[in-house]
């Protein structure tokens, strides 16, 4: 596909060769407490395939000139408190001199006691009593989904899990179950499917049954009596952390890190990069990601 000399992904000129793009933020970081909540996943944009973050359509692909420097920044996940709602993830994006700069924005930590952290993607919120529940914190679209709301009102305190790139997290089951995190969604940006960016699980008060993470990278979630969980957001898929429980053995999940990821035709590659990017090739076009900050110069 080629432009036509006119506006085209960010770039006004000559017409050039169709650069994709993959831009995944940081996911939150997973709250800790009675019936704390699952964080969000870090949004997600892409110029590749069909579908970009929050079910929203693929986005324009990017035109680069040659010459021209840009700069990847990759987020690092939102941090887990010891006691609280987590922190949000940071933001991963494509700059330049010529280019509208993408940017994703970093998923929402976990919530607690009615505070509701904001991102890319939402965050279920943790109850603010245990006679009360609480809501879930809205995606950003074009990017995530909402996160699921938590339920109290006596018994088992269960929190909604965090939202994903392509489907709300669960709300919470009072005297159930915690919410599951949303899923993320699969990109075949590298030549085969992957799925980034799904929302972390819930916690409860006293289920018997943990929530799980969404597809893409999400935390699981904890419970009171059954502690042992796998929190983390996967690192460099911008999986939500999980939340963590009220006993003091489990603190909710750390978000996992963003990742950027481009896509052009051999021919166009210069081969000038910084930051260490891994280099592959799928068919005649050349694949650069990006699991941490660095730059491209066409």
């Amino acid at each position: 596909m080629f432009g036509q000399g006119l506006v085209f992904g960010g770039i006004a000129g000559a017409a050039g060769a169709d650069i994709f793009y993959l831009v995944v933020a940081a996911g939150g970081g997973g709250g800790r407490g009675y019936g704390a909540a699952g964080a969000g996943a870090g949004g997600l944009r892409t110029s590749y395939g069909s579908t970009s973050g929050g079910n929203s359509s693929a986005e324009t692909p990017l035109q680069f000139s040659s010459g021209t420097t840009y700069t990847i920044t990759v987020g690092a996940g939102g941090a887990t408190p010891s006691s609280g709602a987590g922190s949000s993830g940071y933001n991963s994006l494509i700059s330049g001199s010529d280019i509208t700069t993408i940017t994703s924005l970093g998923g929402s930590g976990g919530g607690m006691n009615s505070v509701v952290p904001t991102g890319g993607s939402g965050g279920g919120l943790g109850v603010g009593t245990q006679k009360s529940g609480g809501w879930g914190a809205l995606g950003t679209p074009g990017q995530g989904s909402n996160g699921g709301d938590g339920a109290g009102g006596g018994g088992i305190v269960a929190s909604g899990g965090g939202g994903g790139a392509s489907a709300a997290g669960q709300d919470g089951i009072r005297n159930s179950k915690a919410g599951d995190g949303g899923d993320g969604l699969a990109v075949s940006i590298t030549g085969s499917p992957v799925t980034y960016a799904g929302g972390g699980g819930g916690s409860s008060q006293g289920s018997s049954v943990r929530a799980s993470g969404g597809a893409g990278g999400g935390g699981q979630g904890a419970t009171y009596f059954y502690p042992t969980s796998n929190p983390t957001g996967v690192a460099n898929t911008g999986g939500g952390g999980g939340g963590g429980n009220s006993n003091g053995q489990t603190p909710g999940g750390t978000g996992g890190s963003g990742i950027v990821i481009l896509r052009m035709p051999t021919s166009e590659y210069s081969g000038t990069t910084s930051g260490s990017p891994t280099v592959t090739t799928d068919g005649t076009d050349t694949i650069l990601k990006f699991t941490g900050s660095g730059s491209y110069t066409h």
